[in-house]
């Protein structure tokens, strides 16, 4: 402990506050929260510590607090601070978008989708759901179950949903409002647990099927049913309870912490969830704080069970549900599930390759092996065009090695020549830095570029402008067009050995690939839509949708012969949009 802690722990106040722990380096390495601002800090230098507590001690350079009326206002401040800073040893669950309601539409033929709010009063909702993955099992299941319109927008012909028996064809035929309803009261009930019919009337299909030596269609009628058996079996719960609650359980080992959630609305477990993170801190304290930010992207239910009463206490606060620990019925065994999950969490990330065991440990080798400060905030940047057209850049913000996606952006390249790649991976560099030095926001420490050395240079160029000073580094390619290591802006090449670091860099370059090309594919389609197509006669909605399905670019829209447009098009519109794609050529 230096002087200048010294100093300031004889300045501290027994009152409610956030600190915010610095390094010599003044950057903020750790954000608490503390009911008493004495009692809290003063413990990290006064009494022993261990593990990454210790080293974070040890980083400590100074601390500076923030006096808060209430301890409430201190989390809300803590949390809020945390998201602005991404310290190093804060541990946060990972970043992502809002969780996943199943979305049933209700106007004109009712169809299911997937949505990440529960804004639009179009739509009734069922979830939230505690992951995509399980959202998306669900809807597939009750799209095979409730024969509703599938396609957007509606073909002119029945599609193989129909002749499976999945949808009642609204494209060719007008369905009586009524069946809908008796459709939607069906899907309501089944949100409500009451599958019991629909199971029945599928094993009878499947004995049907199976008398009638149609095997192929009787075992998809057996996975139906095995699917309904396993949601019913995954309640656990009496049929009448409807309530909306979510149940939390915990384990820990060595010094990580699994967290599992399972989510109970109305009737059903929509599904559950867990989160494997390393133990720091107060053991209370990490399981209360990783609980509310699990809040921060999910609705509070009404209810919510977790059996230990020293976190009951210190959520009560903050959450406006009833908080309750329970010791028997079917809520206890809710409980004892979700410890389960919680032990086979940790079981598997122990069994699992474990680049998520330290991330910070990679990116301390990173920074060893560029011989600069640990990268603990990456950047990495792509571009994206077609022959020119369209040409987009992105931004991805990787901190302590976690994707930041509040922190991407997307870019339009203003540059006139939008497929020269130096002019616009310079423009994007620039624009993106002259912002963040203009509202002052935080640098990161490392730039990755998927590029050469003249990739990097026009990336130099942008900061030089600037006046800023960042670290960049290209990606280099072996001959196989496969990334090999390092290279930087002399052209020297750093092999990355370690098959961990080596991994986790592929995926943040994987993860700007991937953000690049989904912006401009969204342009692309949409510049498809709006130009080439509109002034063909005959040329609708619908039918520029089906185009834009087979055709991915003019290029290869123009390839087709009108033999072959006829094939999805009638005569007269197909031969029209050949016409006009031709008259282009001509008159270039």
């Amino acid at each position: 402990m230096n002087n200048k802690v010294k100093a300031l722990i004889t300045n501290l106040k027994h009152l409610p506050g956030v600190y915010l722990m610095h390094n010599a380096k003044d950057e903020i390495i750790y954000i608490g929260k503390a009911k008493d601002l004495y009692n809290r800090v003063s413990q990290y230098f006064l009494r022993p510590q261990a593990g990454k507590v210790a080293k974070m001690v040890f980083d400590v350079d100074y601390f500076e607090t923030i006096i808060t009326k209430t301890e409430k206002e201190a989390l809300i401040l803590e949390m809020n601070l945390i998201q602005t800073h991404y310290p190093k040893y804060n541990i946060l669950l990972k970043d992502d978008s809002h969780y996943p309601y199943i979305a049933l539409h209700k106007k004109g033929d009712p169809f299911l989708t997937i949505k990440r709010n529960n804004k639009d009063r179009n739509y009734d909702y069922f979830g939230p759901f505690p992951s995509g993955k399980s959202a998306r099992g669900t809807i597939e299941l009750l799209n095979k179950i409730f024969p509703l319109r599938k396609c957007s927008p509606l073909k002119k012909e029945p599609c193989l949903y129909y002749h499976l028996g999945q949808c009642l064809a609204p494209c060719i035929k007008p369905v009586d409002s009524s069946v809908y309803e008796t459709i939607v009261e069906q899907i309501k009930r089944f949100f409500k647990g009451d599958s019991t019919t629909i199971k029945r009337e599928y094993e009878k299909k499947m004995l049907d099927a199976s008398s009638e030596q149609k095997y192929e269609l009787a075992a998809e009628y057996k996975k139906i049913v095995d699917y309904i058996e396993h949601i019913s079996a995954a309640q656990n719960v009496e049929s009448n309870d409807h309530k909306d609650y979510d149940v939390f359980a915990y384990a820990t080992r060595d010094n990580y912490l699994a967290l599992s959630v399972i989510v109970y609305r109305d009737g059903m477990v929509l599904g559950k969830n867990s989160f494997v993170v390393e133990r720091f801190d107060e053991l209370g304290e990490q399981v209360q704080d990783l609980i509310l930010q699990y809040y921060q992207k999910h609705t509070t239910p009404v209810e919510i069970v977790i059996n230990d009463e020293n976190v009951i206490a210190l959520l009560s606060d903050y959450l406006d549900s009833r908080i309750e620990s329970v010791t028997r019925g079917h809520r206890f065994e809710l409980v004892s599930m979700a410890l389960e999950n919680a032990q086979n969490a940790l079981d598997e990330y122990y069994l699992s390759p474990r680049i998520d065991e330290n991330k910070i440990a990679l990116l301390e080798e990173l920074g060893q092996i560029l011989n600069i400060d640990t990268p603990l905030r990456i950047e990495l940047f792509d571009n994206s065009h077609l022959q020119g057209s369209n040409p987009v850049g992105a931004v991805v913000t990787f901190i302590n090695g976690e994707p930041a996606k509040s922190l991407y952006r997307k870019y339009h390249i203003e540059w006139s020549e939008g497929k020269d790649d130096l002019k616009s991976m310079k423009e994007v560099v620039w624009r993106r830095y002259k912002r963040m030095k203009e509202e002052n926001k935080t640098f990161p420490s490392l730039i990755l570029l998927d590029g050469g050395l003249n990739q990097i240079n026009a990336a130099k160029e942008a900061l030089n402008d600037l006046d800023v000073s960042i670290p960049i580094y290209g990606l280099y390619k072996n001959d196989k067009h496969q990334t090999e290591g390092i290279i930087d802006e002399y052209g020297q090449k750093y092999k990355i050995e370690n098959k961990s670091l080596f991994f986790m860099l592929t995926r943040m370059q994987d993860e700007v690939h991937r953000f690049a090309i989904s912006f401009h594919r969204s342009l692309r389609d949409k510049s498809f839509k709006n130009s080439i197509l509109d002034g063909v006669k005959g040329l609708g909605e619908k039918r520029k949708e089906i185009i834009l399905r087979n055709y991915q670019d003019i290029k290869t829209l123009k390839n087709a012969s009108v033999e072959e447009l006829k094939q999805f098009l009638p005569v007269d519109v197909a031969l029209s949009l050949y016409q006009s794609l031709h008259n282009d050529d001509e008159n270039n």
